[in-house]
């Protein structure tokens, strides 16, 4: 995602298309993932958010809302196409902070965030463990995940169509289990979860 025209086109075409065709015709919209996103993450004046795979930086700017003048909202991503079209919607008085980095080795201490988001972007990591690893290594003791990634189907049939969807998008898709599984094991309790067609949020509390 290195061109200048790919953050526009992501954000009104490809985002909002690719998250119908994951979450199928009754999923909840991209107004309803921010609500998802808010209440998974329980964001409070004054605290410091994590949005990794941020893109042009949607789910960021309104982070930086919640958490008001006292607290930080940080994107991260890997395009810098992405990060100049969020610097370029942020505005130069935004108290948003955009970072271009790995989700798999984030360029952060250990405990610098009470929350950490990541929409639509896990299954695109090349190494979404190691991602997950780093993401509970940022948060402080008690902070929040959210996530939204994908989630195969159970019957043989779907399993067969899913598994294409997978191979010819490039995105690893996650068996039914795998992420509340990984979560748990990472020590977060309560894990919860809603699953939406080809599509899960997931979200726990570092314990």
């Amino acid at each position: 995602m290195y061109s200048a025209t790919v953050p526009v086109v992501y954000s009104r075409l490809w985002r909002p298309a690719w998250g119908r065709l994951a979450k199928g015709p009754f999923g909840p919209a991209m107004s309803e993932e921010r609500r998802i996103a808010r209440l998974l993450l329980g964001l409070e004046p004054g605290d410091g958010v994590l949005d990794v795979g941020c893109g042009p930086g949607t789910f960021t700017r309104e982070f930086a809302r919640l958490v008001g003048p006292d607290g930080l909202a940080v994107g991260l991503d890997g395009s810098p196409s992405m990060l100049a079209r969020a610097v370029a919607e942020e505005g130069p008085d935004g108290r948003v902070a955009y970072v271009r980095g790995d989700a798999a080795r984030l360029p952060f201490r250990d405990a610098s965030f009470d929350a950490v988001c990541c929409f639509a972007a896990l299954h695109m990591v090349a190494e979404p463990f190691d991602a997950l690893d780093e993401m509970t290594r940022v948060l402080t003791p008690g902070g929040r995940i959210a996530l939204l990634t994908t989630c195969r189907t159970r019957s043989s049939v779907a399993r067969t169509w899913d598994g294409w969807v997978g191979q010819a998008s490039g995105q690893r898709m996650f068996e039914r289990d795998e992420i509340v599984e990984a979560l748990e094991a990472r020590g977060f309790s309560p894990v919860r979860r809603r699953v939406a067609g080809l599509a899960q949020f997931v979200g726990g509390r570092k314990r």
